[in-house]
């Protein structure tokens, strides 16, 4: 077998005809028709990246027939910032419903909540229910 040669080389890697660029213009021809470019000129654009929201997660308390309701109202109030007006419409809710929500936050924050309240309850030894559902 023989080596090819650089000419032969250049043969078998040029394109077909059908897939050939059309011949670019020089810089005179490119000014004289308007179209935009020449020496030193470039056109940047700048994609701005689309961001995501992140999911929402409701934390909801559930009802039990043990847990105090000033407790109830003392961890809405602790732990999800409500006054006091507020905190006793949500246990309100909670003992006349079963469940009541307490707020909704992004996983994280969401998580971290429902295990301060579970730990709390557990601290006090009551069985207070803390739970998170994807909104």
């Amino acid at each position: 077998m023989r080596p090819t040669t650089d000419n032969e080389n250049s043969r078998q890697a040029a394109p077909r005809a059908s897939q050939q660029r059309a011949p670019r213009m020089a810089d005179d021809d490119r000014k004289k028709k308007g179209e935009p470019g020449g020496p030193g000129t470039a056109v940047i654009t700048k994609t701005k990246p689309q961001t995501k929201r992140p999911n929402m997660y409701r934390v909801l308390i559930l009802n039990d027939d043990y847990t105090p309701m000033e407790f109830v109202v003392h961890v809405i109030e602790r732990f999800f910032s409500k006054d006091h007006e507020a905190a006793t419409r949500i246990m309100l809710h909670v003992h006349h419903h079963g469940i009541g929500e307490c707020g909704i936050y992004t996983y994280e924050v969401a998580e971290t909540k429902v295990t301060q309240v579970m730990d709390f309850a557990r601290k006090h030894q009551h069985p207070l229910q803390c739970v998170m559902e994807k909104k």
